[in-house]
């Protein structure tokens, strides 16, 4: 029973997706460019997003620890 709500759940999620896109006019060729599309550049975001993100953020935190009077590492620390 479970089984069959989730399956009707996600059709009628679907069925959204088609009607807020706009996609359900297109004929089936072109709804699987336009979803290979939509797919490549989702998956463009979330791996630059994975991969870019923790430097910018380890960046940004130096730069307000420097500015909020972090302590300064020393010398001996980098050479270590």
């Amino acid at each position: 029973m479970a089984f069959k709500n989730l399956m009707e759940y996600l059709a009628w999620l679907y069925y959204q997706y088609l009607l807020v896109t706009g996609i359900y006019v297109l004929e089936p060729w072109e709804k699987s460019i336009f979803n290979s599309l939509l797919f490549s550049a989702v998956a463009m975001v979330i791996y630059t997003s994975y991969v870019f993100v923790p430097i910018h953020v380890r960046l940004a935190l130096e730069f307000f620890s420097a500015i909020c009077g972090g302590q300064p590492e020393s010398t001996m620390a980098l050479m270590n």
